[in-house]
């Protein structure tokens, strides 16, 4: 799916004025980060690695695993894209509502699809048969959190399949999580996450997987060289190297999301603010569209949302809202408020 994602400012000339549509922490203090880069800017004027090897290496000393344990890739998405083709073929059972391009990549390369929905109890869950199970943890775009142990007991019982998790938003949340390391005891792990979530830089695409060393030598085959440029390299060692610059205040920023969705509740009968598990969630309306309340929120006051309409199961009535902060937030909340009793609201 080339377009229908969050953060499409680039459908419009007008400035966003407050972004709530993509799930990206956008309170980064980037300055000692862009000093950095602009004094490797002329590491543009080579040719990068053609696999990211240095990154590879700080990945490996950061997670205590192996370098033969590393792809990275140019953003998660390619990750994705890059496991689909080197099974080719694969039968795959995805969570659903999650990420599109789970479906996407593997329609593409012919594999056999079915899903299952992401509320279901996993200890029932059968997937005799299935080469490949596609999970997304924290879940885009409901929030939704599996627990360590109720996962790595899933992946125990169905040796026989190939589990992809995708915690791109592992950093969203101090529950503790799939590890690295896991991918020692557990050969059909392949576990996906991101750089640039968490750092505000999701335009440097940096992502990266760690599985078993001979799977990692399967996927090699099908890597693009060059296909990480030079300053995205630089930019996740220097994060990786400063950890203490990149603290996200998650309690603060999970108390600013409750708060958030117990405002719009507030607004009446209009819509459904759902729960979560971390700092984006989803809304169901009552009345009205997505696409509507979209366009109105562009319209009149420059606010960036997600209609989630486009996710599979869910319809028309969903959105998506990424928690800002507070000031940031009640601004929204009332915008939400005027399109609920506008004259343009009932016309929808």
């Amino acid at each position: 799916m080339l377009f229908g994602h969050g953060d499409d400012h680039y459908n419009s000339q007008k400035e966003v004025k407050i972004n709530f549509s993509s799930n990206v922490w956008h309170g980064a203090d980037l300055r000692t980060l862009r000093e950095h880069l602009n004094e490797q800017f002329y590491e543009l004027t080579r040719y990068p690695e053609p696999d990211a090897s240095s990154l590879k290496r700080s990945l490996a000393r950061c997670y205590e695993v192996e370098e033969e344990n590393i792809v990275v890739t140019n953003g998660s998405i390619t990750a994705f894209y890059l496991l689909a083709q080197t099974w080719k073929g694969a039968k795959s059972a995805i969570a659903v509502p999650s990420f599109a391009e789970y479906e996407d990549a593997c329609r593409l390369h012919g594999h056999e699809v079915s899903f299952f929905p992401t509320s279901c109890d996993l200890s029932g869950l059968s997937l005799e048969g299935q080469d490949f199970c596609w999970i997304c943890n924290p879940n885009n775009p409901d929030g939704r959190l599996i627990r360590r142990a109720e996962l790595l007991a899933l992946i125990e019982a169905n040796r026989q399949t190939v589990f992809i998790i995708d915690q791109a938003y592992v950093a969203f949340t101090t529950e503790r999580l799939l590890e690295p390391s896991d991918v020692r005891n557990h050969p059909n792990l392949i576990l996906i996450q991101s750089i640039s979530k968490a750092h505000n830089i999701p335009g440097l695409r940096i992502g990266y997987l760690i599985a078993s060393a001979d799977k990692v030598r399967q996927i090699n085959r099908y890597i693009i060289p060059w296909s990480v440029n030079a300053i995205a390299v630089e930019a996740g060692k220097y994060i990786l190297a400063h950890p203490e610059q990149y603290v996200l205040p998650l309690c603060e920023w999970r108390r600013e999301t409750a708060c958030l969705i117990d405002r719009l509740n507030a607004l009446g009968g209009g819509l459904e603010a759902l729960p979560t598990s971390v700092t984006f969630f989803l809304v169901r309306l009552k009345r009205g569209t997505a696409a509507a309340l979209k366009q109105y929120l562009w319209d009149h006051h420059g606010l960036l949302i997600r209609d989630a309409s486009n996710f599979r199961s869910l319809d028309e009535r969903y959105i998506r809202i990424s928690a800002q902060t507070a000031d940031e937030n009640r601004v929204l909340v009332e915008a939400v408020r005027e399109w609920l009793s506008s004259n343009y609201f009932f016309g929808t």
